[in-house]
C-alpha cells in the first residue's frame, strides 16, 4: 500500500522516543483530524493521576507513540527482512502503511475515563474504533484516499481478522507496539520505573515469520525483562487500590446522575444537559454523540453536581473532586465472611451501601503460552534459535514460566473512611474490632500504599 510521502518530514517532540517521525501525508491528516486531536482530552491513565500526580498524559500521545514504534519496526523490517518472492515469509513493503495507520488508530475508540466509562455504559472501545474508521467520519474521509477498501482493512487489522499475522501480532499481541509503548509511558509519567525495559534491543531483534513474528534469541533477556516489567507495574500501578477507590466513587456518582436522570421529569433532567442525554438516557450511542465526551464533558459536569439538592450525588461528586477515596481492605478467606455485616455497619454509619460500598476485582494475566481451546488465546511469544527452530519464551527463560499462566487478581471491599470515626453499639461491636484490625494490617500487604 503506497503513500504520498511529505516534502519535508515533520516531527513531534516525545519524552518517551525523542522524536515521532511522519514522513505520510496520510499519517499527518489523520493526526489533525477532529476524531484524533479529541483524544487529547482523553487522559491515557484515567483517574490515576489522583495517585501518581504526574500522570497527565493523554491518549493522543500513547498513540503517537505506539505509532512511532511501528514506524521504526517497519522499516527495520524493509532494511533487513524484505520479501524476496511469494510467500516466503518475509516483510513485504506493501503493508507499511496498513501497520501505521492502524497503529496510529488503535486507541481512538476510547471513551472518557478509559475502562470505568466502559464498564459503567456498557461500551466497547475496540468496536468503537472499528466504527469511527468505517464510518462518516474525517478519519474515515483520509483513509478511503488511499484505497476504497482501505478503511475496512484498517478496521480488520483492530479486530485481529487481517489475514496476514506479521501486521495483526504488531498491533495486538503479548509484545505489540500498544504495549511497549504505554509501559514506557505509564512509568515515565508515574515517576515509577517497573516499566522501564530495552526496547531498542527488543526491536533489532525481531523478526517477520511465517506464522508472525518471532525474535532472536540474542533478544531474550530483554524480552523476559519486558514481561517481568509489565507484571511490576500491574501490580503497583495499575491495580494500586487508591486509584480503584477514586474509580468506584467515579463509577457510583455517575450511576446515582442516571439513575436521577431516568426517575426526573422532563423540566427536571437540565442537570445532564445536551452532552450527557444521549448517553444517559440508555439508546445506542451514535457514533457522532460518543465523540463529543471526553475527559474534560464529564468534569465539567460532575463540578456542576457538586451543588446538585440530592445529597448522595453531591457528596460523591465532592469526594471525587476533591480527592477522598473510598478506603479498602482486601478480601480473602478471613474478611470475606465480614462483608455482609460490614455492608450492614455502613448504613447503621449513615452511607447508602449501594454508593459506599464496592467489591472490586483487578486481574490481569501477564503472561501465557498459546493456548488453542481457550475463549480468547494469546499469541506466544516466540524465538528463533540458530537452527532455525522456533521456542516459547518460557521454554528458555525460567523467570518467565514461574509467571505464566499465574494470574495476578487483587480483590478489595471499598468502603467510605469517614465510618471509621463512628462509636458502633453493641450489636457491630465486634464485626467493627476485627474489621479495624484487618484495615490496620492490610496496610503491610498493600502494593505501594498511599493515601
Amino acid at each position: 500500500m503506497l503513500s504520498e510521502k511529505l516534502l519535508n518530514e515533520k516531527v513531534l517532540r516525545d519524552p518517551i522516543h525523542n522524536f515521532v517521525h511522519i514522513q505520510d501525508r496520510v499519517i499527518l491528516d489523520l493526526i489533525n483530524t477532529t476524531e484524533f486531536q479529541r483524544l487529547r482530552r482523553v487522559q491515557q491513565l484515567g483517574i490515576t493521576g489522583s495517585v501518581f500526580h504526574g500522570a497527565e498524559h493523554s491518549r493522543f500521545g500513547h498513540s503517537v507513540g505506539a505509532y512511532e514504534i511501528a514506524r521504526r519496526i517497519t522499516e527495520h523490517f524493509e532494511q533487513y527482512y524484505a520479501s524476496k518472492e511469494a510467500n516466503d515469509g518475509l516483510w513485504q513493503a506493501d503493508e507499511r502503511l496498513l501497520t501505521l495507520s492502524a497503529a496510529l488508530l488503535h486507541d481512538i475508540g476510547h471513551g472518557a475515563f478509559s475502562h470505568t466509562f466502559e464498564h459503567l455504559f456498557n461500551t466497547d472501545h475496540e468496536a468503537m474504533t472499528r466504527a469511527i474508521i468505517t464510518g462518516d467520519t474525517e478519519i474515515n474521509q483520509i483513509l478511503s484516499q488511499v484505497s476504497p477498501d482501505f478503511p475496512n482493512k484498517v478496521a480488520s487489522v483492530i479486530a485481529k481478522t487481517y489475514p496476514n499475522p506479521q501486521v495483526v501480532q504488531l498491533i495486538s499481541s503479548q509484545l505489540d507496539v500498544d504495549r511497549m509503548d504505554y509501559l514506557l509511558r505509564d512509568a515515565y509519567f508515574t515517576g515509577t520505573k517497573y516499566g522501564e525495559f530495552d526496547i531498542d534491543r527488543i526491536l533489532r531483534t525481531m523478526k517477520p515469520t511465517v506464522t508472525g513474528i518471532a525474535f532472536d534469541i540474542a533478544g531474550m533477556h530483554a524480552v523476559e525483562d519486558y514481561v517481568v516489567s509489565r507484571y511490576q507495574m500491574y501490580l503497583q500501578v495499575y491495580f494500586h487500590p487508591v486509584s480503584r477507590g477514586m474509580e468506584v466513587l467515579l463509577e457510583h456518582l455517575l450511576h446515582r446522575a442516571r439513575e436521577l436522570y431516568l426517575n426526573a421529569h422532563d423540566s427536571e433532567r437540565d442537570f445532564v444537559g445536551p452532552l450527557l442525554q444521549p448517553l444517559f438516557s440508555g439508546e445506542s450511542l451514535s457514533v457522532a454523540d460518543y465523540l463529543k465526551l471526553d475527559d474534560h464533558v464529564f468534569m465539567t459536569y460532575i463540578n456542576m453536581w457538586r451543588n446538585h439538592p440530592d445529597a448522595i450525588l453531591s457528596d460523591l461528586s465532592r469526594r471525587f473532586l476533591d480527592r477522598k477515596p473510598l478506603k479498602s481492605i482486601v478480601i480473602d478467606d478471613n474478611t470475606a465472611p465480614l462483608l455482609e455485616d460490614l455492608e450492614k455497619l455502613v448504613a447503621y454509619a449513615g452511607y447508602n451501601p449501594a454508593y459506599y460500598t464496592a467489591r472490586n476485582d483487578a486481574y490481569d494475566l501477564p503472561y501465557d503460552d498459546y493456548k488453542p481451546n481457550v475463549a480468547k488465546p494469546r499469541t506466544q511469544i516466540d524465538f528463533l534459535l540458530g537452527d532455525g527452530t522456533h521456542r516459547e519464551l518460557s521454554e528458555l527463560s525460567p523467570l518467565v514460566a514461574a509467571i505464566k499462566g499465574q494470574v495476578s487478581f487483587d480483590k478489595r471491599f471499598f468502603f467510605p473512611k469517614d465510618m471509621l470515626n463512628i462509636e458502633p453499639d453493641e450489636l457491630f461491636a465486634d464485626t467493627f474490632k476485627t474489621f479495624r484490625s484487618y484495615i490496620h494490617n492490610n496496610a503491610l500487604t498493600t502494593p505501594n500504599p498511599e493515601s
